[in-house]
């Protein structure tokens, strides 16, 4: 019995972002909005891949330029993120690049720190007031998901995966201003 041609094909390269799920390639985007929900780094990773390992990538792809003369910003104030990122090393890296962490901790993290007593440590900060602006990052993708032009899928590199959403972000910025605006 001859094996199918599916199964025996190479591994893709480093710097293409195809995984391979149940439904054929895919690829995922991972972004870093600002306030106004406007991207300020796409990244695209394979499909199957879990959120959390390009946490630390994001911020350190982050290039801010200034409108005067100086360097360009790379650390964001406050990063807002839900409770995948939850994660200690996420947290510490964060910490010591000086970025303040919007992050709820979830909720078997909370229970092991219980468990074990006054050497389980305090809980994390949180703020709760901080963390209802997250809403801005769901907006932002849903309207790089509206933009039908880009089928997320349909390219091999990084480059061209990446270029299709950030046209969009920039032709789509006047409807995040009014989205940010009636809110």
């Amino acid at each position: 019995m001859e094996t199918p041609l599916y199964k025996n094909q190479p591994p893709e390269p480093v710097d293409h972002a195809i995984g391979r799920s149940r439904g054929g390639l895919t690829t995922k985007l991972h972004t870093l909005v600002d306030g106004r929900g406007r991207p300020l780094v796409l990244l695209v990773g394979p499909g199957h891949g879990h959120d959390s390992p390009m946490l630390p990538v994001l911020p350190g792809a982050l290039r801010v330029p200034r409108t005067g003369a100086g360097r360009a910003r790379t650390r964001p104030d406050q990063l807002c993120a839900d409770k995948a990122y939850s994660a200690k090393a996420h947290r510490t890296l964060l910490r010591r690049r000086g970025v303040r962490v919007v992050i709820p901790e979830r909720t078997d993290q909370q229970a092991h720190r219980r468990r074990r007593g006054s050497a389980g440590g305090r809980p994390p900060r949180f703020d709760a007031a901080a963390y209802r602006g997250r809403n801005v990052v769901e907006r932002s993708y849903n309207v790089l998901k509206q933009w039908r032009a880009w089928p997320p899928g349909m390219t091999n590199s990084p480059s061209s995966s990446a270029a299709a959403p950030s046209y969009a972000a920039s032709s789509s910025g006047s409807q995040l201003r009014r989205q940010a605006l009636a809110a």
